[in-house]
């Protein structure tokens, strides 16, 4: 009796190792390793329409198409950018962190060191051909000179006064692309044209100060200027009231801003910042993440403008024209944008 009780415990813990072993191995992958990715905000924060919320886009499409988690952080001021990418890092359940604007460059630099065995992608970052960056590091930046420079073709296009602004929210390299682009896309239609150049700040301040840009949009249209271009991220806010009040025209930047002021935004450059965070996420998830710089400018469609039924009534059909022949020439190198 005593050998045959031994025999059923056995059996019984045998049945219920075999069940268990079953039970793990038809567990699904996906709810063990599920992919959870972190970021951090730039300066403005998330509900600037611009920036930060084109990045947002990108991470909502990735939970959607490959039910991915995530966890953001809005820095606020900037201050804090460090510690916001090492809480993220030392959290185990997050495989990749974003840094949103090429100021984390240097303190991202650090973090991906300090964590080797995770992934980290920036929009913006600033790239130093003498400085090696960690391998598991991508950097990505965009041309927006060249989108810019389309922009600026179209405002000489369009303009009545032959005087148009540009309005930049932290006098930066970066922004100076922007401008630059913009500049010389102007002055490619028509060399005398009037470009006038203001900067809300010195500082990351200059991306959330609505009340300033709209200072200087109100400044550049008392002075003759028609069309005004911003790459201010939040500060733009102030741009759209003060073209809708002065009944002129703005240029939207990074997303498609027409909503901002119906009737008054001529049109937007755009920048890919959501389709690039959504790429880098599925590299990673597919195994395929590789660190290095990825660039994307008209030929790689990481820039470029909005042309749709909310603006297209704005177009005369040769800016169309014009612009798809100018894109055309920057591609084939025929026209050559310079981001200095």
């Amino acid at each position: 009796m005593k050998k045959i009780l031994i025999a059923s415990l056995l059996l019984l813990t045998a049945v219920f190792f075999s069940c268990k072993k079953n039970q793990e191995v038809n567990q699904s992958p996906t709810d063990k390793t599920k992919l959870k990715v972190g970021l951090v905000f730039d300066v403005g924060g998330r509900g600037d329409k611009s920036f930060n919320d084109a990045a947002y886009k990108g991470l909502e499409k990735a939970k959607k198409d490959f039910g991915i988690d995530f966890e953001v952080i809005d820095p606020g001021d900037g201050a804090d950018r460090e510690s916001a990418l090492r809480k993220l890092a030392s959290n185990p359940e997050i495989g990749i962190v974003f840094g949103v604007g090429f100021i984390f460059t240097e303190d991202i630099n650090k973090i991906a060191m300090d964590f080797p065995k995770k992934k980290f992608g920036c929009v913006d970052y600033s790239v130093n051909p003498e400085a090696k960056m960690p391998d598991n590091l991508v950097a990505l930046e965009f041309k927006e000179e060249e989108g810019s420079f389309l922009v600026g073709a179209l405002a000489a296009l369009a303009t009545k006064t032959n005087k148009v602004g540009f309005i930049g929210g932290m006098e930066s390299s970066l922004i100076r692309k922007f401008e630059k682009g913009f500049t010389q896309g102007a002055k490619f239609i028509n060399p005398d044209i009037n470009v006038l150049v203001t900067y809300v700040s010195v500082t990351g301040e200059g991306f959330k100060n609505p009340g300033k840009a709209e200072e200087i949009a109100i400044s550049q249209y008392s002075k003759g200027a028609d069309i005004i271009y911003h790459a201010s991220g939040l500060s733009g806010i102030g741009l759209f009231k003060a073209a809708k009040e002065n009944k002129k025209l703005a240029i939207g930047v990074d997303m498609d801003q027409y909503k901002e002021a119906e009737g008054f935004v001529l049109t937007s450059m755009v920048k890919i910042v959501d389709e690039v965070i959504y790429q880098t996420i599925a590299d990673f998830k597919n195994g395929t993440f590789k660190g290095g710089v990825k660039s994307l400018g008209l030929k790689e469609k990481g820039v470029g403008y909005v042309y749709d039924d909310n603006n297209k009534n704005m177009f005369l059909p040769a800016y169309k024209d014009k612009l798809d022949e100018i894109t055309k020439k920057i591609i084939a190198g025929e026209i050559k944008v310079s981001a200095e």
